[in-house]
């Protein structure tokens, strides 16, 4: 009998590579996403206990700002450039058991930290914090990169956009339920939120290191290493072609300009519902509500409001995933989704109606699945795959000196523009404790207090409007890139499969 020609041998080992199998690469993908809920989960857990941190603690809306925004500090020292050229160089595999754990700590020191592990004073417990947010920060972002990396490592030449979109899918449902539930899970303490956001970062660890199995295996069965070779390894130059190149710099400035405008919004958007439009931060007693009933309390609640906006984005980022892969149009997208960002911050500063802050919170939702279905599989269209995870890297980086300036920058603008509200906080929060109130009980007392306005609500309007800008820059942004890819031809208007 003849033996098989070497292409034929080939052919056969081809067969038998295991992210051929659709239900093993969308089995991966669900192992890897629990990650990505998890440090999402973390990443917004802290917005709904904003009237908790100001009751409870005594922080002002700055502080709130600071200790939110401390997530990004360290990334503003390039730490996530460094671990995207590790993970390049080191491969997903001893780089993600590190950032998984880091990102872990990290997120448990937040949590000790808001118990007064560290210390009972209030910058005892602000210093812990923002150690602990740090920390996580590090491996927060990092552990995004590495997330991109491992599902282009997977999808690459089949679904790539719809895998990408179904991954921030994943991540946008922690965003919710972190935002729509953690003031129930708090039950009046905020270290009881903390602690639950950071044991779902520890599952998800958990579940990374069980997916190494099939990592392995994938390597095996390929004969690539998880590593990269020698020749294939960083060179300082390739982050400076990088860096030149002009479709990158373009996508990587939409990606902070976008971005900036909604994650910190996501931070402050249940506060600003109940100041601007009266909306409540706990709901009432459903027990003997009509269903039409129940959905009104649902929708005038500061935090289940807010946590559609993420929630949106499980029906609509898959979809506008696939028709990137099937039609193409990324760029164009882009463009379209700015234009959404810019109306939705116009009818949250500008204008008091209400059904139209609805509409404004829709569109928000709409752009924040667009953008990003559009945006992450172009940058694999941009760059060689050998150097996503220190391209990803770098544009998360760049991201970051963004989402720092406008976590810190609302809060700090807040309390400028609204000294008034400072002040009555201030005094009613120290009289309260002055009668013998415990933490619960004072944060209780303020909650019934605005509710009837014997407290003065925050003018949002200045803050939420620094936030049209940044879609202006966004518009202008993404005309520039389409532009671009008509003369550099990476085909970003292609779809997936004629690139």
């Amino acid at each position: 009998m003849d033996k098989p020609s070497a292409t034929a041998a080939a052919v056969d080992r081809a067969k038998k590579i295991i992210k051929d199998s659709a239900p093993v690469r969308f089995t991966v993908l669900g192992m890897i996403s629990v990650l990505m809920f998890g440090t999402y989960w973390f990443q917004d857990a802290l917005g709904p206990l904003k009237g908790l941190f100001e009751s409870q603690l005594g922080f002002t809306s700055s502080q709130f700002g600071l200790l939110i925004s401390s997530a990004t500090w360290a990334n503003l020292a390039l730490m996530i450039i460094v671990g995207g050229i590790a993970l390049d160089r080191w491969g997903i595999r001893k780089t993600g058991i590190v950032l998984a754990l880091i990102a872990t700590v990290g997120a448990f020191l937040v949590a000790l930290g808001s118990m007064g592990v560290f210390g009972t004073s209030r910058n005892s417990m602000l210093i812990s914090m923002i150690g602990g947010r740090i920390l996580f920060g590090v491996g927060l972002e990092t552990t995004c990169v590495l997330i991109q990396r491992t599902i282009v490592k997977w999808f690459k030449g089949k679904e790539l956009a719809l895998a990408m979109g179904l991954n921030v899918v994943v991540g946008r449902l922690g965003s919710f339920f972190a935002i729509s539930f953690g003031l129930d899970i708090a039950g009046g303490k905020i270290s009881t939120a903390l602690i639950t956001a950071a044991s779902i970062i520890g599952v998800g660890t958990l579940l990374f290191l069980a997916y190494l199995i099939f990592d392995v295996k994938l390597d095996k069965q390929t004969g690539i290493s998880d590593a990269a070779s020698k020749e294939d390894r960083f060179r300082f130059k390739d982050l400076v072609e990088l860096v030149t190149d002009r479709s990158f710099i373009y996508i990587s400035l939409l990606c902070v300009a976008f971005y900036s405008a909604v994650f910190p919004f996501l931070q402050y958007a249940p506060d600003l519902l109940v100041n601007k439009f009266g909306f409540t931060f706990s709901m009432p007693d459903l027990g003997g509500m009509t269903l039409w009933q129940k959905i009104a309390a649902y929708l005038q609640n500061g935090p289940k409001v807010s946590g559609l906006i993420p929630l949106g984005t499980i029906l609509f980022t898959p979809i506008f995933g696939r028709l990137v892969d099937k039609k193409g149009k990324a760029a164009s997208l882009m463009v379209l989704g700015s234009l959404l960002l810019i109306y939705a911050h116009i009818t949250l500063s500008l204008l008091n109606n209400v059904f139209l802050g609805y509409t404004g919170l829709f569109a928000l939702g709409i752009a924040f699945s667009l953008v990003p279905a559009a945006m992450w599989p172009s940058v694999a269209k941009i760059v060689v795959e050998k150097r996503l995870g220190t391209a990803y890297a770098t544009m998360f980086t760049i991201q970051n000196y963004g989402l720092s300036a406008f976590y810190w920058g609302i809060g700090k603008v807040l309390d400028m523009t609204n000294p008034q509200v400072l002040e009555k906080l201030r005094s009613v929060r120290e009289s309260l404790i002055a009668q013998g109130l415990d933490e619960v009980a004072v944060a209780q007392k303020i909650e019934e207090m605005r509710a009837v306005g014997e407290i003065p609500v925050y003018n949002y309007t200045i803050p939420i409007l620094m936030l049209v800008g940044l879609g202006v820059v966004s518009i202008f942004l993404a005309f520039q890139l389409k532009r671009a890819d008509v003369k550099q031809n990476y085909g970003l208007e292609r779809p997936s499969d004629k690139s």
